[in-house]
């Protein structure tokens, strides 16, 4: 996919959506090496390489490559960066709240967001005027631009909050210049939307790892549904991901993620990585800096999980040594990513955005907000099961509510939720002060904290753009 990335090189309006200032004066100018993106978009072929080149924006560090399994975990008292001086203080910063708006990842994140915004955008204004041999593959790869888009605005909004909302193709971003940003809630709609329509668009299966399908737009909008605490919307849509019956748990945690199992049937949508091909250049290096210092060549020791999270898992817990492992000197890490040792910057660990086992946590938390507790518990008690754990005996809801947090917390370790989780919940402050302070740790927060400051590089370009408080 990054191969063919680099060759999909088109007038600069498609890399410079919303302020990448670094080619702004190139908008005019159509590279003599490259296809212009107005010529090249005719046929089913050339889309066809287009949708290629959208999913492998989900493959760049500022998004799924790197940075965003850090945003989603390293604030929260899950994981925290070991040396935060390392690679200019930016995973540091996210550990002690102290992000500023030019740090790189954030910038990275908006960027990389919106190309692989802008290209769906592109797809799906252009598709329906493209002669098609299957009306269905059509439809499919539109149910995946809806998908995709959707999965980007999610994180986006998440992260940042309100933020400019664009739909629409454009090869020339000054006509978005001045539009600031969207209310979250008209951002939240859209999303909605999309995957509303991938949910009729996409197939119920595919030959072809990494392509979105039915129960991937289901479950994400099940996610974002729980989200807004629309528990009996989220409940139906789960339910229907349940039902389809394509899904399931595997016997043991360690299989999940080995390499030689990849895409199996808890996985419902992960961004594919592949390690030894091209040069070394389709794995992902997320082993290798989310590795303890020293362990390995070029480890940074970011994201790592914090001893207080690891003294969570109970003796029998399964998951205990098949998702976390621990150094000599006691420091642990994550196991769910894997890399040879010999080139750990190319990993082929695949990074699991969505799969079977959060699906069933999440119905779990909506049954229970719903005040149905016993119902609540037989999802609960199916991943505890397989963990090795005897089922929870909570009664009361406030119980079985903290019962599944926890569960979520050693299921989903790495995997980018809990401060998401934190962050829907409402929790982030009161959790996160607490855990300072369990830990001597001087740093509180406030819900000024609760979102990441806006890239500088995007106000310098657009002053409508306002930055967060």
């Amino acid at each position: 996919m990054k191969k063919i990335i680099n060759k999909i090189l088109v007038t600069g309006g498609l890399f410079c959506l919303l302020g990448i200032t670094s080619c702004t004066k190139e908008l005019n100018q159509q590279p003599i090496t490259s296809k212009s993106l107005t010529n090249f978009l005719t046929t089913e072929t050339e889309v066809e390489e287009y949708v290629n080149a959208v999913y492998g924006t989900l493959q760049l560090n500022g998004l799924y490559g790197l940075y965003l399994p850090a945003i989603g975990e390293i604030p929260s008292d899950n994981t925290f960066d070991e040396v935060p001086a390392n690679d200019s203080g930016m995973y540091g910063q996210l550990d002690q709240f102290t992000t500023v708006a030019s740090n790189g990842m954030l910038s990275d994140l908006w960027k990389n967001s919106y190309q692989g915004i802008q290209r769906a955008n592109t797809v799906l204004n252009r598709i329906d005027d493209i002669p098609y041999a299957s009306a269905a593959t059509k439809q499919a790869r539109k149910g995946e631009m809806h998908f995709v888009r959707a999965l980007l605005y999610f994180n986006m909004v998440r992260v940042f909050g309100d933020v400019p909302l664009v739909t629409k193709e454009t090869t020339n971003p000054n006509e978005f210049f001045g539009q600031g940003r969207t209310n979250k809630d008209l951002v939240y709609a859209q999303i909605i939307s999309d995957l509303t329509n991938a949910i009729q668009e996409l197939p119920a299966s595919t030959t072809t790892p990494g392509k979105a399908v039915k129960t991937a737009a289901q479950s994400l909008i099940g996610k974002v549904y729980l989200t807004l605490g629309k528990f009996a919307e989220s409940k139906a849509v789960l339910a229907d991901v349940v039902a389809s019956g394509r899904h399931q748990l595997l016997a043991e945690p360690a299989d999940i993620f080995a390499l030689t199992n990849k895409n199996n049937n808890e996985i419902i949508f992960a961004v594919q990585f592949a390690s030894g091909i091209n040069g070394n250049s389709e794995g992902s290096s997320a082993y290798q800096q989310f590795s303890p210092s020293g362990t390995i060549s070029g480890a940074k020791g970011h994201n790592l999980p914090t001893k207080s999270f690891y003294q969570l898992y109970s003796a029998s817990d399964k998951r205990k040594t098949a998702y976390v492992g621990l150094t000599s000197a006691g420091t642990p890490f994550s196991t769910k990513l894997k890399a040879s040792a010999t080139t750990p910057v190319d990993g082929g660990s695949n990074f699991v955005v969505l799969r079977y086992a959060d699906v069933l946590l999440m119905l779990a938390e909506d049954e229970n907000e719903l005040g149905n507790t016993e119902t609540a518990k037989t999802y609960l008690n199916l991943v505890r099961k397989r963990a090795g754990l005897a089922d929870a005996t909570q009664q009361s809801q406030v119980d079985v509510r903290d019962a599944i947090t926890l569960e979520r917390r050693l299921e989903l370790i790495g995997e980018g939720h809990r401060w998401f989780d934190l962050l829907r919940t409402g929790n982030a402050v009161s959790v996160m002060n607490a855990w300072f302070a369990s830990q001597n740790i001087t740093t509180r927060i406030t819900n000024r904290d609760l979102l990441q400051p806006i890239p500088q590089d995007q106000i310098d370009t657009d002053p409508a753009i306002k930055q967060n408080p």
